[in-house]
């Protein structure tokens, strides 16, 4: 048996029966369905908002609960029962959007998005990526120029998650030269804006129920009332809330991992072999106490990161640390869990199949895990010595 997690309180455990059962009603019936549609429906959106599921770090006043991280966490730990998918598309809006949009921008912005945010009926993105600088902020090559009172918006973005459907996007363009990497700002480019244009939406290994798809800006104009945050000042925007991003993403590997060798061990407890469950061979008996053991200590710290970010105190190493880690795990212990179900690991009417290919990507995204190496190193002073 697992140690207690008591970060949580009562009304952190009425708030998971809430979310466990939307999961239940609105989700797992539909999962063939959504998966072949390649997005997850606008009423599935909506139905999260009314429950309010959507706007949780968002002040009251604009249509939120404004409550604490955990509830985050909650409800993505529990879209993770259905897959990783859902969790990343939840965590683009709630996790990576919320804060650019409840913490840089005026109160008219506020007004304007935040509401519809809320309720489900604007989806959010963040446009990042670009086709040739991925981990490298600092490469982006999507530029905004200044032409009388407005900018003029150019370039093209790529792997974005809820891409093709999204109602704004916050876009990081370069509005300045600067060798260091500053003169980054963020604009919110919404759908329907002359110039900005959906490519085509991405056929993943995985995660098919989350769109992804390439952004287009060409001579997209839009004025100051669509800038986010302070001019030139983009990327330590973007770097102020990496953290809670990362976080997210260490919730949702954890979690998916957690479900996955769940099935897994009811698989092989009725699953026979030579006459008998293949659940009592040492071999499996080994291997589902090492992973065990991973999901167990990972989930630990995942946790202490939880707690940590509620009270405003999580750094940007240890949420590094938890994303490389937890995601190290979810791919070792899925893969075993592949392993174990034999032949019909590899069939897609099994549900471990998709989380094989749904997990491979969490090792990549939010920050290359080489990347979260790299800084976790640096701060251990081990930064690179240039001669």
């Amino acid at each position: 048996m697992s140690l207690p997690r008591t970060l949580f309180d009562d009304d952190h455990k009425l708030f998971r029966e809430s979310a466990a059962a939307f999961v239940d009603r609105e989700i797992l019936p539909r999962r063939e369905e959504i998966r072949e549609a390649r997005r997850i429906p606008a009423d599935v959106w909506t139905t999260a908002g009314d429950a309010g599921f959507l706007g949780v770090a968002i002040p009251e006043q604009y249509g939120g609960s404004d409550v604490d991280f955990r509830y985050n966490a909650i409800f993505n730990e529990e879209l993770s029962r259905a897959g990783i998918a859902y969790s990343s598309s939840y965590t683009i809006h709630a996790d990576v959007c919320a804060p650019y949009l409840t913490n840089r921008t005026t109160e008219e912005q506020k007004q304007r998005w935040l509401p519809r945010f809320c309720s489900g009926e604007m989806i959010t993105a963040i446009g990042m990526t670009e086709p040739e600088a991925g981990s490298d902020l600092q490469g982006l090559k999507t530029n905004a120029k200044r032409d009388g009172d407005e900018w003029v918006i150019n370039g093209s973005k790529t792997f974005i998650t809820n891409g093709a459907h999204a109602g704004l996007v916050i876009v990081a363009a370069r509005t300045a030269t600067d060798p260091k990497g500053r003169g980054i700002s963020l604009f919110a480019v919404e759908e329907g804006m002359e110039g900005f244009q959906r490519g085509r939406k991405l056929h993943k290994v995985g995660q098919h129920e989350a769109d992804t798809a390439e952004l287009f800006f060409e001579n997209v104009r839009v004025t100051d009332d669509q800038l986010i945050g302070e001019v030139d000042r983009g990327f330590h925007h973007m770097m102020e809330h990496l953290a809670q991003e990362r976080l997210g993403s260490s919730i949702s590997n954890i979690s998916n991992a957690k479900h996955i060798l769940a099935v897994t061990l009811d698989y092989i407890k009725s699953r026979k072999a030579f006459g008998r469950p293949i659940g009592t061979f040492q071999n499996s008996r080994f291997l589902m106490a090492d992973l065990q053991t991973r999901v167990d200590v990972t989930q630990a710290f995942v946790d202490q990161c939880i707690a940590a970010h509620a009270e405003h105190l999580l750094t940007a190493v240890d949420a590094a640390k938890a994303k490389w880690w937890s995601a190290e795990v979810q791919n070792v212990v899925i893969d075993a869990c592949v392993q174990l179900h034999g032949g019909y690991g590899y069939m897609e009417e099994y549900e471990v199949a998709h989380a094989w290919m749904d997990a491979r990507v969490t090792k990549i995204w939010a920050g290359s895990n080489e990347i979260m190496k790299e800084i976790i190193g640096r701060d251990m002073g081990l930064g690179e010595v240039r001669g």
